[in-house]
């Protein structure tokens, strides 16, 4: 009874329930190792987050790498 109850609040809030906890890992990361090196952490997590979703779209390194290079290489020209 409980759970199915938790389940449907679960289902009706999950982006603030996971932002929420996200948050309170980030508040206690920065506390404990301070601001800086949580956002080093954070841009390594980004940016793995990245690489793994190229990787389930099957798209192989060399072309990730060229889109990256090509990104890097437009936005000097503005």
């Amino acid at each position: 009874m409980i759970k199915e109850k938790l389940i449907i609040i679960f289902e009706k809030n999950s982006g603030k329930i996971i932002g929420s906890l996200i948050g309170l890992i980030l508040a206690i990361f920065i506390l404990k190792i301070g601001l800086f090196k949580t956002l080093f952490i954070v841009a390594f997590i980004i940016g793995g987050y990245f690489i793994g979703d190229r990787v389930d779209k099957k798209e192989s390194l060399l072309q990730f790498i060229n889109r990256i290079l090509r990104f890097i290489k437009g936005r000097r020209n503005i």
